[in-house]
C-alpha cells in the first residue's frame, strides 16, 4: 500500500471520538497517526492500520 506521510487514512472503525480520519505523521515498521478528530496521537504496527485502511487521501 503506498501511504506517505502527510495523508489523511479513512479507517472502518471510528475512533472514540467519532472520527474515522488520521493524518499519517511518520512512516516505517511502525506508524504514527493524529487523530482529525481530537488531536489524539497514536503509533502502532504497520500491518494492523494498513489492514484497517478504507481510503487513502492525499
Amino acid at each position: 500500500m503506498d501511504i506517505q506521510v502527510g495523508d489523511v487514512l479513512t479507517m472502518k472503525k471510528p475512533h472514540p471520538c467519532g472520527s474515522r480520519d488520521w493524518q499519517v505523521l511518520r512512516i516505517g515498521a511502525d506508524f504514527k497517526l493524529r487523530c482529525c478528530g481530537c488531536q489524539h496521537e497514536v503509533m502502532g504496527p504497520r500491518a494492523k492500520f494498513e489492514k484497517n485502511v478504507r481510503q487513502v487521501k492525499r
